[in-house]
């Protein structure tokens, strides 16, 4: 009898700032995120979190990776183990610890990031490049188009 992969779908992330609605984004089934994803305000204090699916079989270590670029540099690099996750109907939902984006003029504009999602056995069940902003006030409109070609250069090789 042939034992079933995991299988682990991440729906939506959501980014938490107390006091205003969450900003929710659906990963798209076709890749990469067109244009900016998301807009946050410098010096603002966020969590993230991530919704997913664990079908097939237990899914063991998984662990959350993301790397973040501004003009080519690299400026963060998170990484956090999620936990074993059994297979079942209803989704997962995980966490991130608080965080604060960064503030001042030098601070704001476009960055460009890798998130990635990958068990014990290295298997990587999402990964994706995207582009989002800081900037001195909240968007209404989360999807501007200010991300540009080059800041998916050679950065993404880390």
């Amino acid at each position: 009898m042939k034992t079933l992969e995991p299988d682990v779908k991440i729906l939506e992330l959501a980014i938490k700032s107390s006091g205003r609605p969450d900003i929710v984004v659906s990963i798209p089934e076709s890749g990469n995120p067109k244009g900016t994803w998301f807009t946050l305000k410098e010096a603002s204090r966020y969590r993230m979190k991530f919704t997913f699916q664990v079908s097939n079989n237990i899914v063991s270590g998984l662990q959350y990776s993301n790397t973040v670029w501004k003009t080519g540099v690299k400026v963060d690099n998170t990484k956090e183990m999620l936990g074993t996750f059994s297979p079942q109907l209803e989704t997962y939902t995980h966490e991130m610890p608080e965080e604060t984006t960064p503030s001042g003029i030098f601070a704001r504009g476009s960055y460009s990031a890798k998130t990635k999602f990958v068990d014990d056995d290295n298997k990587c069940y999402l990964e994706i490049y995207y582009c989002f902003n800081i900037k001195k006030e909240w968007q209404l409109n989360m999807r501007n188009l200010e991300c540009h070609a080059l800041s998916f250069g050679t950065e993404f090789s880390s």
